[in-house]
């Protein structure tokens, strides 16, 4: 018959119900939501939504997956991230050499095969990038996409794939190419002009990575990526909503902008969420934590100490958008740019829930049907 819980209030990602039962089978996919509960079934005290899906995680619980990228990295950043209601997420690779592209590669296969909680693939956020906007990315590594690196990203072991790219530095071919193997192609570290970016969007690029950061600005006769991205009712776009990144001007534009259900909450979270440490080594530099801003020892921004609920609580809270909004731009959105069937606490869907207390305490959180956090 599967695990059945209680709900006390449920958000299914449409509306928010009292008292509905959720039946969990062994597929870890939802079974039935609402009908007859047995008295032993286990009552949950709070608010149950769909678990948050992040499709740019660097780091977390003191690992960068750039300086460790293996199986147990992997796990230390799925149970850092989980205590903040992640319960899928993509591990995101910044732009590096091509033996560390494999490395991390073969560490996502295992991940997936070895039942690593809330690992759906990989995000690859370079090194096809511009150099002009490279921002924290190591420059050195920046280059043209090969046949090595078009042969990693065909990997069906990876599960989801993601490529940031810049468009100005991969031929619109190219990015086909990338589509017809599945790969989804985000364009970001970006100084393209709006009709390049226009052409990679119509080769079938369909998003964009970290909205107004490392990318061409609008301007009045020229829209840049910042214009094409708010212009582009069909392409979706990341925001780090942590008050560095992107000003609340700049969030509330975005939100009058773009087309319900096309912005997603992003963490672009490194190492240090879920950590007591306040720095670590990037490549040649330091990358410090003051408050929860990181700071390069070269004075540029590099990610964020951003988790998921703190994302849905600051666009709430800063923009004024409704909780259940701020929840599907955190779990529903990215669900459907990724294609993945989660987002939602419905029958069919991934059993990926979290459990809010007061004040959007994270109190547990579900993969795949699986608890994998509990608060004390």
């Amino acid at each position: 018959m599967g695990v059945i819980l209680i709900a006390e209030k449920l958000f299914d990602g449409e509306r928010i119900l009292a008292d509905v039962a959720i039946t969990i089978g062994d597929s870890g996919l939802i079974s039935a939501v609402g009908g007859g509960v047995s008295s032993d079934a286990e009552r949950l005290p709070g608010l149950l939504v769909p678990g948050f899906i992040d499709i740019q995680v660097n780091g977390g619980g003191g690992v960068l997956f750039n300086q460790e990228p293996s199986v147990n990295a992997l796990q230390k950043i799925s149970e850092a991230h989980s205590q903040f209601g992640t319960s899928a997420f993509l591990p995101t690779l910044i732009t590096d050499s091509f033996p560390v592209m494999q490395q991390a590669a073969d560490a996502v296969s295992g991940a997936l095969s070895s039942g690593v909680p809330g690992v759906i693939g990989v995000h690859f956020e370079g090194p096809h990038l511009s150099e002009a906007k490279k921002g924290t990315h190591e420059g050195g590594f920046i280059r043209s996409l090969s046949h090595e690196e078009l042969s990693l990203y065909a990997r069906e072991d990876l599960g989801i794939r993601l490529v940031t790219l810049a468009p100005e530095c991969v031929s619109v071919s190219d990015i086909r190419k990338l589509v017809s193997l599945g790969v989804h192609v985000c364009l970001g570290h970006s100084n393209a002009s709006a009709e390049v970016v226009e052409a990679a969007l119509d080769a079938g690029a369909t998003g964009f990575t970290h909205l107004y950061n490392a990318m061409s600005p609008l301007h009045s006769r020229e829209p840049g990526m910042v214009g094409t991205a708010l212009i582009r009712d069909d392409a979706w776009c990341g925001l780090i909503a942590d008050g560095h990144h992107v000003s609340t001007g700049a969030m509330a534009l975005a939100l009058k902008a773009k087309p319900r259900g096309k912005l997603l909450l992003v963490s672009d979270a490194m190492s240090l969420v879920g950590s007591d440490a306040t720095s670590f080594p990037l490549f040649d530099r330091v990358v410090t934590r003051e408050g929860d801003k990181l700071t390069s020892s070269t004075g540029e921004l590099a990610g964020s100490h951003l988790d998921m609920i703190g994302a849905v609580k600051n666009i709430r809270d800063w923009c004024g958008v409704e909780l259940p909004e701020a929840l599907r731009m955190a779990s529903l959105y990215p669900a459907q740019f990724l294609g993945l069937g989660a987002g939602v606490i419905t029958e069919g869907a991934r059993a990926d829930m979290v459990l809010l207390g007061e004040d959007l305490q994270v109190n547990r959180t579900w993969s795949l049907g699986r608890e994998i956090y509990r608060r004390n």
